[in-house]
């Protein structure tokens, strides 16, 4: 049942995920409050990566819940997940190698008619508009982050910087509501991060998208999130803005280094 909730996208209680005999996630608890750009920091190993795959649907979890919007998506399958508006991105860019840019694009939308024979047969107008649309929609998204020129380029073909801009923007294609970044910025130079900066402020300001951002570079956590939950060992360690945190001693020894 959905409850409603006013200032919470996502609530996170009681979160737990073994991997074996290995706690990678041990009790984790956090909100991320609508409209903003939460960080989620720690030392390699926290545990960040699995709570975002834990998230997403990626894998299950032991127990624990989510609520997303309202509503308990606890173990959802990922393609479920997405559908209801909560999209993320990898580490590492997954484009479809041997597909264009363009191609990339146009099957992240979700909800295409015409993907069953029913509606090939029965759907016709309503399948010729949603194409219009998803074809403006990609070429407006492209030309947003620069990529419109490399539009008929093999995805695979494409620099380290340009597949970190193709993930944001395909990503944007399913129309999400939150969106959970794992270390957008990784790998890039200085120049492409401070864009990248720039597309995830906008994003939130125009269309009202919440973050939850995974980044090891703490001047661009600094910069760009409200709000930072710091993780150690699988659990939550602490938890406030970047300023505060930095006076934290126990944040200070397990990630900041003093």
């Amino acid at each position: 049942m959905a409850i409603p909730l006013r200032d919470n996208m996502l609530v996170v209680k009681d979160l737990r995920k073994s991997f074996g005999g290995v706690k990678a996630v041990d009790g984790v608890s956090f909100d991320v409050p609508r409209g903003t750009i939460t960080g989620l920091i720690g030392p390699n190993g926290a545990g960040k990566s699995t709570v975002v795959n834990s998230l997403s649907g990626f894998h299950g979890v032991d127990g624990g819940s989510v609520m997303f919007d309202g509503t308990d998506i606890t173990n959802w399958p990922s393609h479920k997940v997405a559908q209801r508006g909560l999209i993320r991105t990898f580490q590492l860019a997954r484009e479809l190698r041997s597909l264009t840019v363009f191609e990339n694009m146009l099957l992240a939308s979700n909800d295409q008619p015409g993907q069953t024979s029913w509606q090939a047969l029965f759907l016709r107008k309503k399948i010729r508009d949603s194409e219009r649309d998803l074809l403006g929609k990609a070429v407006d998204l492209l030309k947003r982050f620069n990529l419109f020129h490399v539009r008929d380029e093999y995805a695979g073909n494409l620099s380290g910087g340009q597949k970190k801009l193709l993930d944001l923007a395909r990503a944007l294609m399913a129309d999400p509501r939150l969106m959970l970044l794992d270390e957008p910025m990784a790998g890039v130079n200085p120049t492409l991060a401070g864009q990248l900066q720039e597309h995830i402020r906008d994003l939130k300001d125009e269309k009202g998208i919440t973050f939850l951002l995974i980044e090891h570079n703490l001047r661009i956590v600094e910069s760009l999130c409200n709000h930072v939950v710091v993780m150690a060992e699988g659990t939550i360690l602490a938890e406030g803005n970047m300023s505060a945190l930095r006076e934290n001693e126990n944040v200070v020894r397990a990630y900041l280094g003093g």
